[in-house]
């Protein structure tokens, strides 16, 4: 037995349906037309007693310790259900965020090599059309009607003669993968994260402390997969009636309601779910008094995204920004009371200095080291720089990951030996730690931009062009130009704005001149609608956005063009 010990991530919910079996666990909008009629509810033995059957049945299918499972079902009852079962059988769900689109899917599915598929008939009949996991499917279940693809259907799971059988949770060690990863990135196709049991078991003790989360509380995850962290943390989930992969496009109609009726006291929501709602929230005076916490993450949300949401608040009630990655979660968390309240950080943010993400939370060793591009093979090649000194910034703890399935050179580039015989992970982006010990983000190390008089990162600058009131978000981009590369800022308009070429073009350059950092940039582009994951709609597309703006520039001698 690994000296880790044995640990199921799915023991949390056994647990929850024995000591408090009543209790509801899950509440899911359950549709008349495309309007929710009521909620589907399942109490934390329901939801148990369903994974268990359902768990059963996988392993006299075939899907049992070991079987890496593609899963792809909407939000919803049955989509907890599922992954719990795998979780108890001890089978590797592989994870994949439907917001990278179908191409990159199809690169995800064929890298993560799935033995089964669980999928909805949409998903089925994409995977069979485009020959999705071809080579290496062997086991299909399709929650709902099956057609022309075999395989077998969840009730016929459900309603197998094992299902009666007396069943015991597989008792899974802590080194054992318990799910490959797939989220949105903003840098190429996503790479699949190796999750162990252990990972988990690590990243809800940290929330839990963190953020003081009690037993009890009701959740409103509008990222699905930060739901299944619920029953190990005691909430009650409450599913949104929402397009998951369009957060930008939440209706705040469809889901204040559900909120209010269930007392919600703790969110997750992108920046861009956090604008969306404040900006309806101030034009109709709503509030959300339920409210006890939101956790914003994905992307660094703006000072006036933070003010406007705040407002719906209680005066209690805590907006909190955790700093991390998919790899490693958290790293580092800070509140709105100390990003709004004070006068330091906010001076330091408009200046441009980076973002403030807060200091490292406990058990998280955290580094900032000399940037490289090549792999560090060993913790002894490590440069560490000092106070202020921007660099890539380094990352150990219980909840960092190890290594990417079937991605030999992205672990090589990402991760670093260490005498703890557990890599540090090379985060893959940029910042530097303040005189109070404090890591301030400055964007991604492979978008910083080389130019003649130096190197640029892209959230210092573009932090002060954000100063403008008609900027909505603004991108550095690095256009090349003869043998050169230059720095151009692109912005995208605030809805409405009705800026002039001519003003806009004086008081960009105004901004520019106004910190040395920005001094060099003399190029400005206007985009109608920047190019963004849609998970987030907040990390822009830099390389497209770079395409675009070369494509704009080839030929113009002019040195500050508005377009």
């Amino acid at each position: 037995m690994n000296t880790a010990g044995t640990v199921n991530i799915a023991a949390a919910l056994v647990e929850m349906a024995a000591n408090q079996p009543e209790a509801l666990a899950i509440a899911c909008p359950r549709y008349r037309g495309d309007r929710p009629e009521t909620y589907h509810r399942w109490s934390y033995r329901e939801l148990n007693e369903r994974s268990d059957v359902i768990a059963r049945g996988f392993v006299h299918y075939g899907i049992s310790r070991g079987t890496r499972t593609a899963l792809m079902v909407r939000p919803s009852l049955e989509l907890f259900a599922l992954t719990f079962a795998l979780f108890k059988v001890g089978a590797i769900p592989v994870l994949i965020d439907p917001g990278i689109g179908v191409r990159n899917l199809g690169v995800c599915l064929a890298e993560s090599e799935p033995e089964a598929f669980l999928g909805i008939p949409r998903a089925q009949l994409a995977r069979v059309i485009l020959g999705w996991g071809r080579a290496t499917i062997r086991k299909v279940v399709t929650v709902g009607p099956r057609f022309f693809w075999g395989g077998t259907t969840l009730s016929r799971i459900v309603e197998s003669p094992s299902s009666l059988d007396k069943w015991t949770m597989e008792p899974t060690e802590a080194e054992e993968v318990a799910a490959i990863l797939f989220t949105s990135g903003s840098t190429g196709i996503p790479k699949g994260v190796v999750m162990r049991h252990r990972h988990f078991r690590a990243q809800v003790e940290a929330i839990r402390d963190l953020y003081d989360i009690q037993p009890g509380e009701v959740d409103f995850p509008t990222f699905p997969l930060f739901g299944l962290f619920d029953p190990a943390l005691g909430m009650t989930t409450v599913i949104p009636d929402m397009d998951p992969t369009r957060p930008a496009r939440v209706d705040p109609r469809r889901i204040l309601p559900a909120m209010e009726a269930f007392e919600v006291t703790n969110m997750f929501g992108s920046p861009a779910l956090l604008d969306t709602v404040g900006r309806y929230g101030e034009i109709h005076g709503v509030s959300i008094p339920s409210l006890r916490r939101v956790i914003s993450a994905g992307a660094p949300v703006s000072l006036s995204v933070l003010e406007r949401f705040r407002s719906m608040l209680s005066e209690e009630a805590r907006i909190v920004t955790p700093y991390g990655a998919t790899e490693s979660l958290p790293i580092c968390s800070i509140g709105s009371d100390e990003l709004l309240e004070g006068d330091e950080i906010r001076s330091r943010t408009e200046s441009g200095e980076g973002v403030c993400v807060g200091h490292p939370v406990d058990g998280v060793t955290l580094e900032v080291v000399a940037i490289r591009d090549d792999p560090i093979a060993r913790e002894e090649e490590i440069e560490p720089l000092g106070i202020g000194e921007v660099g890539e910034v380094l990352v150990r703890s219980e909840m960092t990951s190890d290594t990417y399935f079937n991605r030999p050179r992205s672990t090589e580039l990402a991760k670093v030996a260490t005498a703890s015989g557990r890599p540090a992970h090379r985060m893959g982006d940029l910042g530097f730690i303040d005189e109070q010990g404090r890591l301030w983000f400055c964007g991604r190390k492979s978008q910083r931009v080389m130019t003649e008089g130096g190197v640029l990162f892209t959230v210092p600058c573009e932090l002060v062009f954000q100063n403008h009131p008609s900027v909505y978000r603004s991108a550095l981009v690095g256009v090349v130009r003869g043998e050169q590369q230059i720095p151009v800022i692109c912005v995208e308009l605030e809805p409405g704005s009705r800026v002039t070429r001519s003003v806009l073009e004086k008081e960009l350059r105004e901004l520019a001149l106004s910190r040395p950092h920005t001094r060099a940039i003399e190029t400005f582009l206007v985009h109608p609608a920047f190019p963004v994951d849609i998970r987030h709609n907040a990390k822009i597309r830099r390389g497209e956005l770079s395409r675009w703006a070369q494509a704009r520039l080839v030929g113009r001698k002019k040195r500050v063009t508005v377009a």
